[in-house]
């Protein structure tokens, strides 16, 4: 099983569709809401280099936002 971890914000609907495709998909994953937790933050800032979400991360690779994702899916398969 992969270890998926994504930065979002409740409020987003980009993020809302990310987890809709991971749900979808039966993947599990950990969510960090940036907007409530201000050091997960920081730590997706540092990690991903960017400021948007979601930021995904699977086994510790950044994968990018829902685009990316999704393209990264939609590869994999």
């Amino acid at each position: 099983m992969k270890y998926i971890e994504i930065y979002t914000k409740d409020y987003c609907p980009y993020c809302h569709s990310t987890k809709a495709l991971l749900r979808k998909l039966g993947l599990d994953y950990i969510e960090y809401d940036v907007g409530k937790h201000a050091d997960k933050l920081e730590e997706m800032l540092e990690r991903s280099r960017r400021r948007t979400v979601p930021q995904v991360f699977i086994d510790g690779a950044h994968i990018g936002g829902n685009d990316d994702l999704h393209r990264f899916m939609a590869s994999a398969a």
